[in-house]
């Protein structure tokens, strides 16, 4: 499979052929059994040479006329030659949208209909795959790859394509329009704290609020929807940890991108076609205790690795990350319970909810909007009353009055004038000048 480096095709593809799309589906065909024919005649051919490649496919092409409906003219011969390689990539009709650094979520229902989220807006698109085989051996090749079986004895399967970007399928009988595939994309380039204050994500006294929380050991959980953002503001305040301290990232499909010189990366692993070697996020956990971690990051808790996590937060790895799916931060305590207690069926609510308040300090809530965008809508920390656990607003985003119903427009406000985290912060032997001084100004700039 070829690397996108070695990719002799432009970014900006051509994709406009004067050909009807069913006979260039039936040409393309034409030519692909060419090439497969021509391969066992020629054992030279090899695939990871491109530019070998494409000459091979100029000359296969001209010995379709006598089959073709219409002559092919120059851009629809090499539309044909591209739509060839970018199958032998992979990626087939979506390899175009791959390119596309707008598209964040590519959703394949079914052969023809393929949808993209760009902006946070879902619009459908023109690619679609020939049929049902079509899309199904686009999905074989990406994951037999990787040792992992797509049929029916195992209907759903999670892999990752080679830039990074997270691939979740379901095939029948789980699903009865046919194959459904998701795909996160996973994007190279670096966020940085800058941009995210420059976009209205979050103000700059929340950041500085993250920062001293985070390089004073405080653990903290991010708390939103899929696509809110929990991952980017994630990778971002992960840089604030000291470079003297070792890191062990936890993940299902690596998506983290940590820029600090000691990180180690673990990610989880499903079953093989013989039910075996299954290895979850809960044993990464136990693993990772046992890998001297100043740090543990868990992209995202959802099972019962929540009960180990919140053990190890409060067994010395202070500072731990990770993300959770919630809708509010008081959801997010009920989930981390409800999630502990499944595991743990024995320990009482009492004990559980005595776990998460002494483990959990700071919760953020991030969240997308109607209109596409993405902010921290609150901070709250975690504090135990009467034996109850709840959750004190710090810095909320206040929403203002529709005016554009396609912008949401609001602001960051701190809504505490004290923090009870100063003094716990203040006896690890921290200079928290900076940190009470945020909560006796408020930014009111409007995002």
């Amino acid at each position: 499979m070829f690397n996108s480096e070695h990719n002799i095709f432009s970014p900006t593809t051509l994709n406009v052929s004067s050909i009807p799309n069913d006979e260039m589906r039936r040409l393309k065909q034409l030519l692909h059994n060419s090439l497969i024919d021509d391969m066992d005649n020629d054992d030279s051919l090899h695939l990871k040479k491109p530019i070998q490649l494409k000459q091979q496919l100029e000359q296969l092409i001209d010995l379709l006329p006598g089959q073709q409906q219409q002559p092919l003219n120059a851009s629809d011969k090499a539309l044909l030659i591209q739509q060839v390689i970018e199958e032998l990539q992979g990626l087939g009709p979506i390899s175009e949208l791959m390119l596309d650094p707008a598209v964040t979520d590519i959703l394949i229902n079914g052969p023809f209909s393929i949808w993209v989220e760009r902006h946070g807006a879902l619009r459908k698109t023109t690619q679609a795959f020939d049929n049902d085989s079509h899309l199904r051996r686009f999905l074989e090749r990406i994951v037999s790859a990787q040792g992992r079986q797509l049929d029916a004895n195992n209907p759903m399967v999670d892999a990752r394509l080679a830039d990074g970007s997270r691939l979740h399928a379901v095939i029948p009988p789980l699903c009865t329009i046919g194959a459904v595939v998701s795909i996160r994309r996973f994007h190279h380039e670096t966020i940085s704290a800058e941009t995210l204050v420059s976009s209205g994500f979050i103000s700059q006294d929340i950041l500085t609020f993250l920062e001293k929380a985070v390089i004073a050991g405080i653990n903290i959980v991010i708390a939103g929807s899929a696509g809110s953002g929990k991952t980017s503001l994630l990778n971002v305040i992960s840089g604030f940890i000291p470079n003297s301290e070792r890191v062990i990232t936890i993940e299902e499909t690596g998506e983290l991108q940590l820029h600090h010189p000691h990180v180690i990366p673990l990610e989880s692993r499903g079953t093989n076609g013989e039910g075996n070697g299954e290895v979850s996020l809960r044993d990464l956990v136990k693993t990772a205790l046992r890998m001297r971690a100043d740090r543990i990051i868990v992209g995202e808790v959802r099972g019962g690795e929540v009960f180990d996590m919140l053990q190890a937060m409060n067994c010395g790895h202070d500072g731990s990350l990770t993300t959770v799916h919630a809708n509010n931060p008081q959801d997010v305590i009920n989930r981390l319970r409800s999630l502990a207690q499944m595991e743990e069926a024995a320990i009482c609510r009492d004990t559980i909810d005595h776990m998460i308040s002494s483990s959990i300090q700071v919760i953020v809530q991030v969240r997308r909007f109607r209109d596409g965008s993405r902010r921290v809508v609150s901070v709250c920390e975690v504090i135990q009353t009467a034996a109850i656990t709840e959750v004190k607003p710090l810095f909320e985003f206040q929403q203002q009055p529709q005016t554009d119903h396609n912008h949401i427009v609001g602001q960051h406000v701190c809504s505490a004038t004290q923090c009870q985290l100063s003094e716990q912060i203040a006896a690890k032997g921290f200079d928290v000048t900076e940190l009470n001084s945020l909560f006796s100004e408020v930014d009111y700039a409007l995002v």
